[in-house]
């Protein structure tokens, strides 16, 4: 897969704010001898340093990169953000990606799942899961040319969506802002399709 623009895929925004004086400075602490590495440490900083809000039991909801950072904890949504945001403000290209998954087991009800994509010369776009490897099963790893997505698309219904996002989906934004805690996500999971959005890329 191929982004027509890489250069789209670096810029700041309100949700991805590279350019926060916090996501800043980490990313610098982040940064290797080359691209690669710099890819490596953020992702593996985020997957293991950012607590997934239900494995942890933890009640906030952050949206923005800034956001998730101060708080510590996030759906897989924000720790996807602020991974782009740690790449972005290293100067490499990166995007987001999402699924449709079974909240839980073989059968509905459904929610999106996101992850994060980063392009790496020689590779191209590298998709990969910092959500976390503190729930069973799960073992995400950053190895550029074999990808290591959380959870695998394998019942009726789910779906591993077409393309990359520069910014994450309005709706997703929305809804991820009118949750009043993250417990209250299996009464009411996010569950959309990201339509009639710009994508990067097709794969």
């Amino acid at each position: 897969m191929a982004c027509p623009d890489p250069a789209e895929c670096l810029a700041a925004s309100e949700v991805i704010d590279c350019d926060h004086w916090r996501i800043a400075g980490l990313a610098q602490e982040l940064r290797a001898d080359d691209a690669g590495a710099t890819a490596r440490r953020c992702f593996e900083w985020v997957r293991d340093s950012i607590e997934h809000c239900l494995d942890f039991q933890r009640d906030e909801v952050p949206v923005s990169a800034s956001e998730t950072l101060r708080a510590g904890t996030g759906f897989c949504y924000a720790k996807s953000h602020l991974l782009v945001a740690l790449w972005r403000a290293n100067g490499l290209p990166a995007a987001l990606g999402y699924q449709r998954l079974t909240l839980d087991g073989p059968r509905p009800p459904y929610c999106v799942h996101g992850f994060a994509a980063v392009w790496l010369d020689g590779f191209g776009w590298y998709r990969c899961d910092a959500r976390g490897n503190s729930k069973p099963g799960i073992h995400c790893e950053f190895t550029p040319g074999h990808e290591h997505l959380a959870y695998p698309v394998e019942h009726p219904g789910e779906c591993t969506y077409p393309g990359l996002w520069v910014e994450p989906p309005a709706e997703l934004l929305a809804a991820l802002r009118a949750l009043p805690a993250a417990s209250t996500f299996r009464q009411y999971p996010i569950d959309l399709v990201p339509q009639g959005l710009t994508l990067s890329t097709e794969l």
